[in-house]
């Protein structure tokens, strides 16, 4: 048997190992779980951040655009 061809074996041997062991169940129980503690928090999306940063940075944008007209509008009332 070759080198690299025991290593292989072995490799495939010590994948399937893990694969198929105690560590597999707890990875498994240990994601099941934390599925269910977010699940039952008031989370949002990456994608809904996102999207309500730029309604955020819109509404800034027309807020200070007001504000700068306000002030024009109060500055030739005077």
């Amino acid at each position: 048997m070759t080198n690299a061809k025991f290593f292989e074996e072995l490799s495939a041997k010590l994948q399937e190992a893990v694969n198929s062991g105690p560590a597999r169940d707890i990875e498994k129980n240990v994601r099941a779980l934390l599925m269910q503690g977010f699940a039952k928090l008031d989370l949002v999306t990456r994608d809904e951040f996102d999207v309500q940063a730029q309604v955020l940075a819109r509404a800034r944008e027309q807020l200070t655009a007001l504000e700068a007209r306000v002030a024009e509008l109060e500055a030739q009332r005077k």
